[in-house]
């Protein structure tokens, strides 16, 4: 059924279609609408709906486990994991300066050794659920 979805809208056809299989909207839709109780909260390009509402995670895994976020580093949407090895950092890509080059240099300037570092992009799924969660409240 995919493949006839697929092969209908490389043709230019407009399907319209619900599902609750975000990872198949995501890869599929051009646009997409988010209803929450029956109510329709938005439709955007798909790309514009995860640029807006998407974040990426950078994940800082550290030499040494820290025992709290330095107080200097503390302003700057660190969160910290509970062995202390992880840091994460949330930031917008859109953004003319995501603070990723700054915040690095920072640890390094204060002695913190980064082992390795890797980012996450939100999927669908987590948009969607803070898109329902944020009309819920």
């Amino acid at each position: 059924m995919w493949q006839v979805v697929g092969d209908l809208r490389r043709e230019g056809v407009t399907i319209i279609l619900t599902t609750h299989y975000l990872e198949e909207a995501e890869e599929m839709a051009d646009r997409i609408g988010v209803i929450a109780k029956g109510r329709l909260l938005l439709v955007k390009p798909t790309a514009d709906l995860m640029g807006d509402f998407g974040k990426k995670t950078l994940s800082i895994d550290l030499d040494q486990p820290l025992t709290a976020i330095p107080d200097d580093l503390a302003g700057r949407g660190l969160t910290l994991s509970d062995d202390g090895r992880r840091l994460s950092f949330d930031y917008d890509t859109r953004a003319e300066r995501t603070g990723i080059a700054r915040l690095l240099g920072d640890l390094a300037s204060r002695g913190i050794t980064v082992r390795d570092v890797s980012t996450r992009q939100s999927s669908l799924e987590d948009v969607f659920l803070s898109l329902v969660s944020e009309d819920a409240a």
